[in-house]
């Protein structure tokens, strides 16, 4: 069976409400992804019973049909009662192993564009006209203040501007706030050397693509630059300078209550939902060293990093391994520090330039051959998180081929490798960690010859007046120590606005259960908590990477646009609450 008549019998099958006869379209090994299509949520179907199950539930409310070829192999369109998608299957044996379903916008509820673009004018003699900017002045004035949000979206940053950007085309009111001047500050803060690691094509925002003459790794203060034209072009309303101060959830008037201080004086916000995008972690964990009171030069944790400037001749121990920890060695470096890097567990490691040679997708060939970057998402989003290590093993053996003498250079002087618990790379650690990984921009080459010093596979101590003592008894001088050791849970920032209580209730943020002795799970197929319903009734998570964040603020608008239409959404699958640290 090819993917023509596959597609032909399971159209049939639901057509005629027969879920055994659809499930049995399904290989023993199966996965279905469903983007907020079939079940107004973000679930991945394991087998064919589950699939059989969720069929049952809601195939009478999706009504799904008039399913046609889409014009790229394995490709598909279809509706359903409320809305219009796409699909993807992949075969075995002529049976599905992945089925892939995204709804992509809801009947009656289309994005204006193109031809049914706005006029943005209303020709003829008008007294007392309503220009453009007097509608703008007039939102500035009014919106938070006399007319209420639907949606507070807490963080603006490039995850928080690109949901409010296809919120915005979705017509669903929304008001931004952030606790910086500017948008684009919590880049332009950061230490000047900072880069982008991943490339341009993996990195635009939602409908304004960089232009093609942007570099291929972008530096921070451009993009702030760009986040901040971002917010301009877009029109978005958005409060800068403004920190939320608490929230709370009424059950009786189904909305909360937001206090924030704008300008230095509080404002109260009451907001149907809250999206907090402020990222994918929570806040920096700073190991409480012994003797750290005494220390008497400086210590912050990497998120406080501003530069090397002024720590030239100094002596500096990062106490970490990964992204941050690399670029702030190498920042330092370059301001002549004398740097020692504090490695306690094996590192990924992988070159940029050869990353970008393995993501075929987001690249100037994939865009000259058609593949756009919304094509280009959707293939990604098409592998469910379950097939992923069989799909990237592959590829990460060609690359420790490709960089044999590359990691050969980094095993010489000690660092500790790793590929990831089943080497599948980086992708799959992203997903279950957000940690534990170096995309390499230079600062590999400088351990390897030595020039930033390396200790590894040893814990400290503790910290003396003037130094860093290590378990195996080695004492490092250090006029700075910096705490590259990562980030807790994303629901710590819930646990901060709102209370302990609902962080608690909405459990962990990010990570995917991978079923081994270090990870134990429980496994549920997708991101715990991310872009879908929580335990917490109209609390919303919303961030990842610059490609995740394009991708899924559209799935995340269209669920916050059903709610404010006032659509019929029964949410199917909702995931079990994280509770483990």
């Amino acid at each position: 069976m090819n993917e023509t008549e596959w597609l032909a019998e399971f159209a049939s099958a639901l057509k005629r409400s027969d879920t055994d006869a659809a499930a049995a379209l399904f290989a023993d090994e199966c996965y279905w992804r469903d983007l907020v299509s079939f079940t107004w949520n973000i679930v991945t179907l394991e087998s064919r019973s589950a699939i059989a199950d969720m069929l049952k539930v809601r195939l009478g409310d999706v009504r799904p049909d008039s399913f046609g070829l889409a014009g790229r192999p394995g490709w598909f369109t279809f509706e359903t009662a409320q809305g219009r998608g796409t699909g993807h299957v992949r075969l075995k044996d002529g049976k599905a192993f992945t089925l892939f379903t995204a709804l992509m916008e809801l009947k009656g509820f289309e994005e204006k564009s193109g031809e049914s673009r706005e006029s943005g004018v209303q020709h003829g003699a008008i007294r007392n006209r309503v220009t453009w900017t007097d509608r703008r002045h007039a939102d500035a004035a009014e919106f938070g203040y006399t007319r209420q949000p639907f949606v507070l979206v807490i963080g603006g940053g490039q995850g928080g501007i690109g949901l409010g950007a296809r919120l915005k085309r979705l017509g669903v009111p929304t008001l931004i706030v952030d606790r910086n001047p500017r948008p684009g500050d919590a880049w332009r803060n950061r230490y000047k050397s900072l880069c982008l690691h991943d490339p341009v094509w993996y990195d635009h925002l939602p409908y304004l693509p960089f232009p093609d003459h942007w570099p291929i790794y972008t530096p921070k203060d451009k993009m702030g630059d760009w986040l901040e034209s971002y917010v301009k072009v877009m029109e978005l309303d958005y409060w800068s300078s403004t920190s939320c101060r608490g929230a709370s959830w009424d059950e009786g008037r189904r909305e909360w209550t937001v206090t924030v201080e704008r300008e230095s004086k509080p404002v109260t916000l009451r907001p149907k939902h809250v999206v907090l995008a402020t990222g994918m972690s929570g806040f920096p964990e700073i190991p409480r060293l012994p003797g750290a009171e005494k220390f008497r030069g400086k210590q912050h944790h990497s998120s406080a990093h501003t530069g090397g400037e002024g720590w030239a001749g100094k002596h500096c121990v990062i106490v970490g391994s990964n992204n941050s920890a690399h670029d702030i060695a190498a920042d330092l470096w370059e301001h002549g520090a004398d740097v020692t890097m504090l490695q306690r567990s094996p590192t990924l490691v992988m070159r940029a330039e050869t990353l970008a040679r393995n993501r075929p997708l987001y690249s100037e060939e994939a865009l000259a051959s058609g593949i756009t970057t919304d094509i280009a998402d959707l293939t990604v989003a098409s592998m469910p998180y379950g097939a992923l290590p069989v799909a990237s093993q592959p590829a990460v053996e060609r690359i420790k081929r490709e960089d044999a003498d590359f990691y050969d250079r980094l095993r010489a002087v000690g660092f500790q490798l790793t590929f990831g618990e089943d080497e599948t790379g980086i992708g799959p650690m992203y997903l279950r960690r957000g940690s534990g990984y170096y995309i390499d921009v230079g600062a590999s080459d400088l351990i390897a010859d030595g020039s930033v010093k390396l200790k590894s596979g040893v814990e400290v101590s503790h910290l003396t007046e003037d130094s860093v003592v290590l378990a195996d008894g080695s004492v490092l001088k250090a006029d700075l120590v910096v705490y590259a050791t990562g980030y807790g849970s994303m629901n710590q920032w819930a646990g901060q606005l709102i209370s302990p209580d609902v962080a608690d209730k909405v459990g962990r943020c990010w990570g995917l259960g991978s079923g081994t002795a270090k990870d134990p799970g429980p496994w549920e197929g997708e991101l715990r908590n991310m872009w879908k319903p929580t335990a917490q009734e109209n609390l919303w998570f919303h961030g990842g990477n610059l490609m995740q964040s394009r991708l899924y603020s559209r799935f995340l608008a269209l669920q916050l646009k059903a709610r404010l239409e006032g659509l019929p959404v029964e949410v199917y699958g909702r995931a079990p609450v994280h509770h483990r640290a």
